[in-house]
């Protein structure tokens, strides 16, 4: 059973958990980001944004800013799932207008890089300044850029289960991954066609 209070990270990539934060499972549509506190709860839930970057952001802007950031996140995680279920189909299309609006996201990033010594070692660093509602979709939009050039396109794929919407990035070995979750949409399968079998028999 999905729990409409509890956002699910079953996608193994953060982008397509990104996706996977408006569902319908059995019909009955479950949306996680729907005002601005829970946005920010999911990037910090996702690993996106940490608890004093959270803490900032909700300071700094107010709910009525965060609001308008996570009507613009539900519309940007549309416009990705579409773009992406084409790419996982056809990953050599020309896909120039889609590549400039994520540039354009992207851009709104106000990143710091600098060194920092992490035992013993010389490590690169890059931390958001955090001070706008623009660096929030900044931050979706270099995990969807990360996807879309790190991840093979038809390893994208979504659940098997009849009633699931949810998406996932296949990383098992034999790539023979179906559903979102063994425990969930994958024992629902293997009860129904052990139904089946005793049915038939």
């Amino acid at each position: 059973m999905i729990d409409p209070m509890t956002p699910l990270f079953l996608g193994s990539h953060p982008a397509l958990d990104f996706l996977n934060t408006r569902c319908a499972p059995h019909g009955e549509t479950v949306e996680y980001i729907g005002d601005g506190r829970s946005f920010i709860e999911w990037l910090v839930a996702a690993g996106l944004l940490d608890e004093a970057g959270a803490a900032k952001m909700k300071r700094r802007l107010g709910l009525k800013a965060l609001d308008a950031a996570a009507e613009e996140a539900r519309r940007v995680r549309e416009w990705a799932r579409s773009w992406i279920v084409r790419w996982s189909e056809a990953p050599a299309a020309d896909y120039g207008r889609e590549a400039a609006l994520l540039n354009g996201l992207l851009a709104r990033a106000n990143s710091r890089r600098e060194l920092v010594i992490s035992e013993g070692r010389l490590q690169p660093t890059e931390s958001n300044r955090m001070e706008s509602v623009d660096e929030l979709m900044a931050i979706v939009a270099v995990q969807i850029a990360s996807l879309m050039t790190s991840e093979e396109p038809a390893l994208v794929k979504r659940c098997a289960g009849p009633a699931c919407t949810l998406s996932f990035l296949d990383r098992t070995k034999s790539h023979r991954r179906a559903f979102c979750s063994a425990a969930a949409c994958g024992n629902r399968a293997k009860v129904a066609a052990f139904r089946e079998r005793q049915r038939k028999g």
